[in-house]
C-alpha cells in the first residue's frame, strides 16, 4: 500500500486504475468482501492488557516483593495478626493504584470512537449507507457538509470541500480541497459536497499514526515517582539482605534454632519494609488531586501531580488552547472614499450567516458589536455564489432601492486584479496585504461592482485567532515560577510569530522541517528573498511584482541546474545534542504535525527536562501521553482528554499555575514523608541488627514492631494535609540528598538508642522494661523526626505544622506512652519513666535538627536547576555520536 500523500501527487484517473474501480459503478459486493479479507476492517486495531495482568503487575516490584515476603514469613511462623495487617496494607496500595489507572486507560478507545460510524458508499452502481468498518480501498464515497471523513480519501468529482483539519493538524482555519487532492480520516467537512475514492483504511491511514504514537508513549511511560519508589525499594532491599545474611550467619554460629532465626527474619523484614510508603504517598497525591478538583482540574493519573512539581518546560498547543479558536477582525482598512460601515455592510452582503463559516462569522459579529444599526434587511439577495477554491471569492447580486450591484469578498490578490487600479495603487495595496500577512493576519478584500463597470475596492478586513484573555498572564506567571513556555502549532510561521509576540514569547520561531535538521527549504527561501531584494535595489524603477517574478526565475534556474533535494539531506546533518540545544532555545514551533509535537516533547525529555504539554485535538494526543504531565483544555476532544493526565473543565489556562503550586506543595509533603520513613526504617533495622549481633539481645518484641508500624504509618497519613512552603522553582527527586539525609538522621537515632540502652543497663533496669523504654523512645523520637524533615530550616520556623498533623502525631505518641506507662502489651515503666523518655526524645530532636542543618549546608549541594541536567545528557549523547 502507498502512503496517502503519494496518491495526492497523482491524477484521480491513475488512482482509480490502480485500485481497479470506476467512479460510476464502485466496487461490487463480492470484490469489497475480498478486499475486506485482504486489508482488514477500517478500524484502529489495539491489543488491550487483560484485567488479570493489570492487577497482577501491581504485586510485582521491589517494595511489593518485600511486603509479600513479610506476609509469607508471618504465615510460616503462625503470626496471623501480623499477616493480616501486612496484607491489608498491600491491598490498599494495589487498589488505589489500580483505580487511578482504570480511569486513565481510555486513550486508544477514545481515538477509535472519534472515527465516523457510517458512510455513503457506492457499491454496484448504487449508493448505500454502510458501517465505516466495512470500507475498503477502492470504495467510492460521497462526502457532505458536517460529516466526519471515514478514511483517507482522494477527491475525484465535485467543485470543492472545505475541511476542518484542526483536530488532526492544529491549523486554525479550514482548508480548501478540490479534485485530485487527498483528505484524511477523522477530519470534518465544513462546506461542499464531493465524491472520493478510499485509498487507505484502518491502520494504514495517517490517523493511525497518531494512535501508534499514543500507544508507544503509553508503553514507554514511567513516572519519576515510580522510579523514586523503585530506587528506595532497591536501597532498602540491599540493606535488609546484607543485615539478614549477617545475622543468620551469626545465629547459626551460635547454634540457635532455625525457627527462631526465621522468626527474627520476619521481625527484621517487617521493621525494614516501609509497608505504608506507597499507600501514604498515593493518599498524599490523592489529596492534592481533590484540591485541584476544586480548581476545576480533574486528575486522571495521580503520579502526574508529582511530575507537575518538577516541570520546567511547558509546551502548549496554540489553536483552542492559547487562543480562542475563533477568528476576529483586527484593524480593518477602509480605502479612500469609503468607511467601515460600508466595508462591513458589503462584506456581510457577500456572506451568509446560516453557513456558520468561520471566516464570515467575524464579519457579522463586528457589525453587531461595533456598527449597531446597520440594516441588512433593506437589501435583497437575488443570487449568491459561494466560495470556491478556483475563483477564491464569494459573490452576491443584491438589490437596494431599485438599484442592483454585486457585492464581493475574497482573496486580495484576486480582487486587486479585477479592480481598475493603476500599477502604483495596486502595488501599494499589495504591500499592505503583505505587511498584514507578515503579522499573521488572514486578510479579505471587499469590493462592489455595478453592471459592467470595473470592480470598486472598498477595503481590507484582516482577521486573526486572538489569544485568550488570560493566556498572557498565565505565561508570565509560569516564567515567574521558573517554567519555560513553548508554543507548538500547525499554523504558518507568520501567524505563530504574531501570536507569540502578543503572548510575550521570544519571537524566534522555526518550522517543523528544521526539527530533524533539514533546512534546504529555508535556504531556498533565503535565496528567493535575496534575489528579489537585489533586483529591486539595482533597478529602482522596477516594481515589487517584477522583482518577485525575477526571484522566482532565479529559483527555477537553481532547481534546474542543481539537485536541491540534496539540501534537505545534507545541508544540516546535526547531532541529537545540537537538536536538543536548538529546541531548548526556541519558544515557537510552527507548521508542525502530531509526530513533530511528539518529537519535541521526547527530545526535551532526553535533555533532562520534565515536560508538561497542553492541547485540545486528536493531533495533540500523542504528545499529551508522552509528556510527563499532559493537560487537556476544557473544549478538548475525547481523544485528548483520554490521553491527558489532567483535564481542565473550565475555560482558560489560569488553573494550570494553581495546579503547579498545588503540585509543589504535594511534592514537599511526599519528600518530607519519604525522608522520615527511610530514616525510621534505618533507625529500627540497624539498631535491632546491631543489638542482636553485639549484645545478643532483642531490643523490642515482634508485637512492638507491629505496634510501631501502626503508630508510625497510619496516623502519618495526615502529612497529606500538612502546611508547607511553595518553591519558586521546579522541584524534583534528588535521591542522593534523600538517602544521605535519611541515613544521617537514622544513624543519629541509632546512636541515641544505644546510648539509652547503655544508660539503662548501667542502671540495671530489667531487660523486659528496657524493651518498653526503647519502644517508647522509638515512637516519640520517631514522630519528632517528622518535624525535622518537614521544615527546610530549623524545625520551629514557618510554615508551622497543620493542626491535623499535630493531633495525629501527638495523639499516637500519647497512645504509645499510655501503653508503656500502664504496661499494656508490654512491661510497664510508669509515668515517671515515660516522662524521662519524652525529655530524652526532645534532646534527640534538638541534636538531630543540628545534624540536618549541618548536612544540608555542607554535605548536600543544592540540586542542579531544572534543565541543567541536560548538559550531562548532551555530553553523553555527544560521546555516543562521536563514537558512532
Amino acid at each position: 500500500m502507498k502512503r496517502t500523500d503519494a496518491y495526492g501527487a497523482q491524477a484521480p484517473a491513475q488512482t482509480l486504475e490502480e485500485l481497479d474501480v470506476t467512479s460510476a459503478q464502485g466496487l461490487t459486493t463480492e470484490e469489497a468482501a475480498r478486499r475486506l479479507d485482504r486489508y482488514g476492517p477500517n478500524e484502529i486495531a489495539t491489543q488491550e492488557e487483560t484485567l488479570l495482568h493489570r492487577i497482577g503487575r501491581r504485586f510485582w516490584g521491589p517494595i511489593p516483593w518485600m511486603i509479600e515476603l513479610a506476609a509469607i514469613l508471618s504465615a510460616a511462623v503462625g503470626k496471623w495478626d501480623d499477616f493480616g495487617i501486612i496484607l491489608v496494607m498491600l491491598l490498599i496500595n494495589v487498589f488505589l493504584d489500580f483505580f487511578q489507572e482504570h480511569r486513565a486507560l481510555n486513550a486508544l478507545k477514545a481515538l477509535q470512537a472519534g472515527l465516523a460510524k457510517s458512510a455513503r458508499v457506492r457499491r454496484g452502481g448504487a449508493f448505500a449507507s454502510l458501517p465505516v468498518r466495512e470500507l475498503v480501498p477502492g470504495d467510492i464515497v460521497k462526502l457532505r457538509l458536517g460529516e466526519i471523513v471515514p478514511a483517507d480519501i482522494q477527491l475525484i468529482e465535485g467543485d470543492f470541500l472545505l475541511v476542518d483539519q484542526s483536530s488532526l493538524t492544529g491549523e486554525s482555519l479550514p482548508v480548501s480541497r478540490k479534485a485530485g487532492e487527498v483528505i484524511f480520516a477523522n477530519t470534518i467537512v465544513k462546506q461542499g459536497e464531493m465524491l472520493g475514492v478510499v485509498v487507505n483504511t484502518g491502520m494504514n491511514t495517517d490517523f493511525s499514526g497518531v494512535v501508534a504514537l499514543v500507544a508507544q508513549a503509553q508503553l514507554e511511560s514511567r513516572s519519576h515517582f515510580q522510579e523514586m519508589v523503585m530506587q528506595i525499594g532497591r536501597f532498602l532491599i540491599l540493606v535488609t539482605v546484607l543485615l539478614v545474611m549477617l545475622i543468620v550467619l551469626v545465629a547459626l554460629f551460635r547454634h540457635q534454632p532455625m525457627l527462631e532465626i526465621l522468626r527474627f527474619a520476619l521481625v527484621l523484614a517487617v521493621a525494614a519494609i516501609p509497608v505504608a510508603l506507597p499507600a501514604v504517598l498515593s493518599v498524599t497525591m490523592a489529596v492534592g488531586a481533590v484540591n485541584l478538583a476544586r480548581h476545576k482540574a480533574i486528575v486522571s493519573r495521580l503520579t502526574a501531580i508529582e511530575e507537575l512539581a518538577g516541570v520546567d518546560v511547558f509546551c502548549s498547543d496554540k489553536t483552542g488552547t492559547l487562543t480562542r479558536n475563533e477568528m476576529t477582525v483586527v484593524s480593518p482598512v477602509a480605502l479612500d472614499g469609503h468607511d467601515e460601515r460600508e466595508l462591513f455592510l458589503t462584506a456581510a452582503l457577500a456572506s451568509r450567516l446560516e453557513n456558520q463559516d468561520p471566516i464570515e462569522l467575524p464579519i457579522f459579529h463586528y457589525l453587531d458589536e461595533r456598527l449597531p444599526g446597520t440594516d441588512l434587511t433593506a437589501y435583497s439577495a437575488l443570487d449568491f455564489k459561494p466560495f470556491d477554491p478556483i475563483g477564491k471569492r464569494t459573490e452576491a447580486v443584491v438589490e437596494h432601492d431599485g438599484r442592483r450591484f454585486t457585492a464581493m469578498k475574497g482573496a486580495p490578490q484576486v480582487l486587486i486584479g479585477m479592480a481598475a487600479l493603476d500599477e502604483a495603487a495596486a502595488e501599494a495595496l499589495s504591500q499592505t496585504v503583505d505587511q498584514l500577512a507578515a503579522r499573521g493576519y488572514r486578510t479579505l478584500a471587499v469590493g462592489r461592482r455595478e453592471g459592467d463597470q470595473p470592480l470598486e475596492l472598498i477595503g481590507l478586513i484582516p482577521m486573526q485567532d486572538p489569544p485568550r484573555d488570560d493566556s498572557r498572564a498565565v505565561i508570565d506567571e509560569m516564567h515567574a515560577n521558573g517554567v519555560k513556555v513553548k508554543m507548538i502549532t500547525g499554523d504558518n510561521l507568520a501567524i505563530a510569530r504574531e501570536i507569540g509576540h502578543l503572548l510575550g514569547l521570544r519571537e524566534q520561531a522555526i518550522r517543523s522541517a528544521q526539527l530533524s535538521g533539514a533546512a534546504g527549504s529555508e535556504l531556498m527561501g533565503l535565496i528567493e528573498v535575496l534575489a528579489g531584494a537585489i533586483h529591486h535595489r539595482l533597478k529602482g524603477t522596477a516594481g515589487l511584482a517584477e522583482s518577485r517574478s525575477f526571484a522566482r526565475e532565479v529559483i527555477d534556474e537553481v532547481r534546474t541546474r542543481f539537485d536541491t533535494s540534496l539540501l534537505e539531506r545534507e545541508f544540516l546533518h546535526t547531532h541529537e545534542s545540537a537538536i536538543i540545544e536548538m529546541i531548548e532555545a526556541v519558544d515557537i514551533f510552527a507548521e508542525v504535525v502530531p509526530e513533530d509535537k511528539y518529537r519535541i516533547v521526547d527530545t526535551l525529555q532526553k535533555g533532562g527536562h520534565i515536560v508538561a504539554m497542553t492541547g485540545d485535538g486528536v493531533n495533540d494526543a500523542p504528545a499529551l501521553k508522552k509528556a510527563d504531565c499532559g493537560f487537556a483544555v476544557s473544549n478538548a476532544t475525547d481523544a485528548a482528554r483520554a490521553a491527558a493526565d489532567i483535564v481542565l473543565t473550565a475555560p482558560g489556562l489560569s488553573v494550570i499555575n494553581a495546579a503547579v503550586k498545588q503540585a509543589r506543595i504535594t511534592f514537599e509533603r511526599m519528600k518530607s514523608y519519604a525522608t522520615f520513613r527511610i530514616a525510621e526504617t534505618m533507625r529500627i533495622i540497624l539498631f535491632m541488627a546491631l543489638s542482636i549481633l553485639v549484645f545478643d539481645f532483642y531490643p523490642i518484641t515482634a508485637l512492638m514492631i507491629i505496634l510501631l508500624a501502626l503508630l508510625n504509618d497510619i496516623p502519618i497519613l495526615s502529612i497529606a494535609y500538612d502546611n508547607t512552603r511553595v518553591q519558586a522553582t521546579p522541584v524534583r527527586w534528588n535521591m542522593k540528598e534523600l538517602l544521605t539525609l535519611s541515613s544521617l538522621l537514622g544513624l543519629t537515632g541509632v546512636v541515641f538508642s544505644f546510648l539509652l540502652f547503655f544508660l539503662l543497663e548501667e542502671w540495671q533496669v530489667p531487660r523486659g522494661e528496657i524493651q518498653t523504654w526503647l519502644f517508647l523512645k522509638l515512637i516519640v523520637a520517631g514522630h519528632f523526626t517528622l518535624y525535622i524533615t518537614r521544615a527546610p530550616g530549623w524545625f520551629w520556623q514557618r510554615p508551622y505544622p497543620a493542626p491535623i498533623l499535630l493531633a495525629a502525631t501527638f495523639g499516637t505518641e500519647l497512645l504509645g506512652t499510655l501503653f508503656a506507662a500502664e504496661g499494656w502489651f508490654m512491661q510497664g515503666i510508669g509515668w515517671q519513666g515515660a516522662a524521662l523518655v519524652w525529655a530524652y526524645a526532645i534532646v534527640e530532636l534538638l541534636v538531630s535538627d543540628v545534624v540536618k542543618s549541618i548536612a544540608v549546608r555542607t554535605l548536600l549541594r543544592p540540586a542542579a536547576p531544572a534543565g541543567k541536567k541536560s548538559l550531562s545528557a548532551r555530553s553523553a549523547l555527544q560521546t555516543k555520536e562521536q563514537a558512532a
